[in-house]
């Protein structure tokens, strides 16, 4: 009973999900700084435990405050959806992005006509 509604879910075409928005000026600045310190206090904690120097220690360390430059990277994105509103997503349509691309330029009529002449021979 459940195989028709599975089958008629994943036949049923799905919403292009939105592309990757790039990360603010302020996110990357900020994460960058947080990595760094969260880094250099992490490395001093685990020789003050003394934990060996190592690939384990220096893969601990690097996780540890990727994980921390990360969430203050998020939340600089989400206090600045706070302040200024939420970022315009861009969304791929159906239609050719190199098409779009060139109708942007202007310079779609020279392909079409090149198209066409290569198509007649």
């Amino acid at each position: 009973m459940a195989l028709p509604f599975l089958l008629q879910a994943s036949l049923q075409p799905r919403e292009k999900p939105p592309m990757f928005t790039l990360p603010s000026m302020w996110n990357l600045i900020i994460s960058t700084i947080v990595f760094l310190i969260a880094a250099k206090h992490l490395h001093r904690y685990l020789e003050g435990q003394g934990l060996p120097t190592g690939m384990t220690r220096g893969t601990l360390v690097f996780v540890l405050a990727s994980l921390a430059s990360w969430g203050s990277g998020e939340l600089v994105d989400w206090s600045q959806a706070k302040i200024q509103g939420p970022q315009v997503i861009a969304q791929s349509s159906d239609t050719d992005e190199l098409t779009q691309l060139l109708k942007l330029v202007g310079q779609l009529q020279p392909v079409v006509a090149e198209l066409k002449e290569s198509g007649s021979n």
